[in-house]
């Protein structure tokens, strides 16, 4: 009687096989963990609000954007639809978030303000009555109101 031997190959084999199931597994979860964080970003302790349904305190409708020198805000799309930020500085609260179609604007009466637009080319910015210097097209934009 002889000894019985395992087979190198057929280790070989299993081993392979265990690797692969370990690399499949490994991009799961980090496909799982790739896709948890595109659709929830942010912050989730607070609501998101959209630009077109922005809070009354502090904004206003698309039909009240014209500006005077007490105005600390208006933001109009006067290109294609861009994504815009409005944040209280300092306090990081939001008051408007999302996209604004063009021909849509945004009155903002509190200041200081933080103003981020994804396409600052698309939006025309007037801080305390004054129209600021439109960004390159394509390119995010950002501006700081500070007290009129």
């Amino acid at each position: 009687m002889g000894r019985h031997r395992s087979d190198p190959r057929g280790l070989a084999r299993i081993l392979l096989a265990a690797l692969a199931v370990v690399a499949v597994v490994a991009l799961l979860v980090v496909g799982g963990i790739a896709l948890f964080n595109a659709v929830n970003t942010g912050d989730d302790s607070k609501p998101r609000q959209s630009a077109a349904t922005s809070a009354s305190n502090g904004a206003g409708h698309s039909g009240d954007t014209k500006a005077d020198a007490s105005t600390p805000l208006v933001i109009k799309v006067v290109g294609p639809a861009t994504d815009v930020l409005v944040t209280v500085a300092g306090s990081n609260k939001v008051l408007a978030q999302g996209p604004l179609n063009t021909g849509e604007g945004r009155k903002i009466d509190e200041a200081p303000l933080n103003v981020v637009a994804q396409n600052g080319g698309a939006v025309q910015v007037t801080i305390c009555g004054k129209v600021q210097p439109r960004k390159p097209s394509g390119q995010r934009g950002t501006w700081f109101v500070g007290k009129c």
